[in-house]
């Protein structure tokens, strides 16, 4: 049992580390996000989130604390997930490719002045980098949530918040933290005002 504990206290002791190495150099670039988030929506603009796996059920949650509430009461906000829907998914991964799930859906959905969301732990997912680079195309604000490097995705947006970390859950772990941070802030400056 005490090799068991050991395991378990090594998990949480690089999990703790890596969210201290992100808060010790990237919470300006955070705060620029939820700013880009808050701006969006308050000038009647959405969010588009997307991501592959566990990278996609961070999307959908994004979007549920924002179309829902994190933790206060406030009006609902402007956002879609563009993982959620199987129809559409498989519709567009079968008669064209599985790289053009999301892309095809921000060109229907996005419109200038809005947010595309996208998340790879790897900083390398072909589907989610198509749809940051037609985003941009169209004038759409581009933030990218990645890992290890920031891969091909992190220098093609606007915003990139990077996880430098090299082990695929210690990043999902950090990344759901910062989502939570960035509701927190965006709801935050729709009931009082600011991001303070």
């Amino acid at each position: 049992m005490s090799a068991d504990l050991t395991v378990l206290q090594a998990i949480f002791r690089d999990s703790i580390h890596a969210h201290q190495r992100f808060a010790d150099q990237h919470l300006a670039t955070l705060a620029t996000a939820a700013e880009a988030i808050r701006r969006s929506l308050a000038a009647g603009g959405k969010l588009l989130a997307f991501g592959n796996g566990g990278s996609a059920a961070d999307a959908q949650h994004l979007v549920a604390e924002l179309v829902g509430r994190f933790e206060k009461e406030r009006a609902a906000m402007a956002a879609v997930a563009l993982t959620s829907n199987s129809s559409i998914v498989t519709a567009i991964g079968n008669d064209y490719s599985f790289d053009h799930v999301f892309v095809r859906q921000v060109e229907a959905l996005g419109r200038s002045g809005d947010v595309a969301f996208g998340i790879s732990t790897s900083g390398r997912s072909a589907n989610v980098e198509r749809a940051l680079t037609a985003a941009k195309g169209i004038g759409v604000v581009t933030i990218a949530l990645t890992g290890r490097d920031g891969g091909s995705i992190g220098p093609l947006v606007d915003i990139h918040i990077n996880v430098a970390e090299n082990s695929t859950p210690r990043v999902q772990e950090v990344h759901r933290t910062l989502l939570h941070v960035i509701c927190d802030l965006v709801e935050r400056s729709a009931v009082t005002g600011d991001l303070s």
